[in-house]
């Protein structure tokens, strides 16, 4: 029973772990994209511990259960945190892409009518 609270609690402590990730890659404004991208990589390392404690909570069976363990890459938690990270990285990328290229154009105002 107890199991049984602990893994919803667990997937949300995960999800609030991904959230500073978002935030400190995304919205931090007046820093460069390499401070955030450090700062970032250092919430992801707890967030990927996070998520990957509450992956153990929900591959874990108990021995009178007679369900089958789960393989650990494939439990909720986990594949939630390899989307999140996918997503992330993506939308950091794009952005990382923007600042570099198109923003020096709006500088110095050619592309402003």
């Amino acid at each position: 029973m107890f199991l049984e609270l602990l893994r919803p609690l667990s997937f949300f402590l995960s999800i609030l772990s991904l959230y500073p990730v978002m935030l400190s890659a995304f919205f931090v404004p007046g820093t460069r994209w390499e401070e955030r991208l450090w700062l970032a990589l250092l919430r992801v390392t707890l967030a990927a511990c996070v998520c990957l404690l509450s992956g153990l909570l929900y591959a874990w069976h108990p021995p009178s259960s007679p369900a089958a363990a789960e393989p650990l890459l494939s439990t909720l938690p986990v594949r939630l945190f390899f989307w999140a990270m996918a997503g992330m990285t993506l939308l950091f990328a794009l952005s990382w892409c923007l600042d570099t290229w198109y923003m020096p154009l709006l500088r110095h105002g050619c592309c402003r009518p």
